[in-house]
């Protein structure tokens, strides 16, 4: 059985476990689906759901991911079934591709960025890429050392609508315009302005009416790749380059996962807004408290628009480079499986596992507790959205977020954070405060920092159960500091550490519903459903 297979067949398995309650224990698995027998050996069960599992068959056949994802979604709609089976088997290709030619660019950050073969390890098709193949996926995917130069269109200046933070660093005393201009090396013609895109949406938007139409018009030129080979970042969007003083989030109508990934307009104004939140010192308490924790910070976009309500998909959002980059490490590949040897974080934590698990509760995890128990805001924290800032040794010296789409918003701040504003309203993600509470309890809990805990077990560094005490006794510790932060600050933490269960969400259901996370309304933005609470 290839890697890519075995993969495929451990995440299925750990996603319907999962949402279906079925208990998992080390030894024999026998799942009845009406007339069907799924038999597995489980090597490894994990109280964090990172469990191993081998010799899976379906009625005593070898099991291959498409069918096991069309047997376990039975009672699905089949139109979803056909789709997700489709991508299941793309998933595969992918990772068969990624494990033969991985590569790595240059420095530390692309590594970890780079690092992440097998993708997201509780979904069915975490590496399906929409169709991409050949040439494009070498290109375009972060795996395979890919690089490109972006996509350069120039626009009427009265089409396209930009905001940048005054004085941002990153900026270099030049406007979002005048940014965009100096990154692709070119001048453009008077009353007319520079929009980076990506190569792929760059051929996709051609052929959208709105576009090919101003195209048409002349209205809006094409002038195709010029200035530097960037590189895809783990997200696949966001393109980095070493030599560059800012990175770059691009729109991207891929659809990756559950979610196409082209930027609306309240997620590059958001940007702005946690920026001018931060310059006003509304995390005052947070900065103090932990200071080895940022926010990276998007200070300015550009887009095209046509002055209307609506974007084209044609936009940049612009991304500070954190200093000493190479330093920070994408959770997500730090915690990602190598083929033959355990991951990096288990290198950098075996002398000290629980150590490292402490450093990281300290250093990561309490300082976005500590933020929405002062401020509200809510941080969409998954492993790839995560950095962890590492010295030469793999020894944690901090932390930091990057998004300017994940923030949440409980609502019972909202008058305070308008306060400081002095707007009519947010443009965070405004919503009733246990709707917070359950999504920060998926992003920061499960997801994030029991993965940490999940991934030592898994290789075989530590005991589980003693990791997770460190998570609890770690968490307990904060708890004077997080009530000190706002009113009924250690709520949160507290039903972690008390609560017989816990929501976390339904990836492979989520996506059998064929709900894009993006676009969904907030309240039913994905499955989720309750599991025990690995930390009692």
């Amino acid at each position: 059985m290839s890697i890519a297979v075995a993969a495929h067949l451990n995440a299925i398995l750990r996603c319907y476990t999962r949402e279906s309650s079925v208990p998992v224990a080390v030894g024999p698995l026998s799942l009845s689906v009406g007339a069907t027998v799924v038999t597995a050996r489980v090597e490894h069960a994990s109280r964090t759901g990172l469990h191993q599992f081998a010799d899976v068959l379906v009625d005593g056949v070898p099991a291959v991911p498409e069918d096991l994802v069309r047997v376990l979604s039975v009672d699905a709609d089949p139109a979803e079934i056909d789709d997700l089976v489709a991508r299941t088997a793309e998933s595969v290709r992918n990772v068969g591709l990624f494990l033969e030619g991985a590569e790595f660019g240059p420095g530390r950050f692309l590594e970890f960025e780079q690092a992440l073969l097998f993708g997201h390890l509780n979904h069915p098709a975490p590496k399906s890429r929409d169709g991409l193949s050949g040439a494009e996926l070498a290109a375009y995917s972060p795996e395979l050392g890919g690089r490109f130069a972006v996509h350069w269109f120039e626009a009427d200046a009265e089409l396209v609508s930009s905001d940048q933070v005054a004085g941002a660093p990153s900026l270099q005393g030049l406007d979002a315009v005048q940014l965009m201009g100096a990154l692709a090396g070119i001048t453009p013609s008077p009353g007319r302005v520079l929009i980076p895109a990506h190569p792929w949406q760059a051929e996709s938007l051609l052929h959208r009416p709105r576009v090919a139409s101003l195209v048409a018009s002349g209205r809006l030129k094409a002038l195709g790749p010029h200035g530097p080979e960037w590189y895809p970042t783990s997200s696949l969007r966001t393109v980095f380059h070493p030599d560059q003083p800012v990175m770059l989030k691009l729109s991207l109508g891929l659809r990756i996962t559950n979610s196409r990934r082209e930027s609306t307009p309240t997620e590059l104004r958001r940007g702005l807004e946690i920026n001018r939140l931060l310059d006003a010192a509304y995390n005052a308490g947070t900065a103090t408290a932990h200071p080895r924790f940022v926010i990276v910070r998007d200070p300015a976009w550009v887009a095209l628009d046509e002055g209307g309500p609506t974007l084209t998909g044609l936009d940049v959002a612009v991304r500070e480079v954190p200093t000493d980059v190479n330093s920070y490490a994408c959770l997500a590949g730090l915690v990602a499986p190598r083929p033959g040897g355990v991951s990096r974080l288990s290198v950098y934590a075996a002398e000290d596992p629980a150590g490292w698990v402490a450093a990281y509760i300290d250093n990561v995890l309490v300082p976005m507790l500590h933020l929405y128990a002062e401020t509200g805001i809510g941080l969409e924290a998954h492993q790839q959205n995560t950095l962890v800032r590492l010295d030469g040794a793999g020894r944690i010296k901090g932390g930091a977020y990057r998004d300017n789409q994940g923030y949440y918003l409980a609502s019972s701040y909202l008058r305070g954070l308008l306060g400081v504003t002095g707007l009519r309203d947010s443009t965070l993600a405004v919503v009733d405060d246990p709707i917070v509470d359950d999504r920060l309890t998926y992003y920061l809990l499960h997801n994030q920092a029991l993965a940490v805990v999940g991934c030592l077990a898994a290789d075989g560094v530590a005991d589980e159960s003693e990791l997770l005490s460190v998570v609890r006794e770690r968490l307990t510790h904060a708890l004077p500091l997080l009530k000190a932060a706002g009113p009924d600050g250690d709520r949160l933490a507290r039903r972690w550490l008390e609560a017989e269960t816990l929501p976390c969400k339904a990836n492979m259901l989520t996506r059998l519903r064929g709900i894009d996370e993006v676009v969904a309304p907030l309240d039913a933005q994905s499955v989720y459903l309750d599991i025990p609470n690995p930390l009692r």
